[in-house]
């Protein structure tokens, strides 16, 4: 499965998503301005969406920590 990703400079939004994104995903807020979906019948985290992107990094090339931890395995 493809991983997906989106920059909204408008709406200073970053989303990720495993896959395409599905208006049955679940939503949670984990905390402020970071909301992960949910796949509804595995509770398993599908995407990810990080709100004010820009004010987390305060320079360029500055690695962005988020207090989720994920893991990848080959498809």
């Amino acid at each position: 499965m493809k991983v997906y990703y989106y920059y909204d400079k408008e709406a200073d939004v970053l989303y990720f998503s495993h896959g395409r994104p599905s208006a049955k995903d679940k939503s949670q807020e984990i905390t402020d301005d970071v909301v992960i979906r949910l796949d509804p019948k595995t509770n398993k985290v599908r995407g990810i969406t990080i709100l004010n992107f820009t004010r987390r990094i305060r320079r360029r090339n500055v690695p962005v920590s988020l207090p989720i931890h994920i893991e990848l395995t080959p498809a």
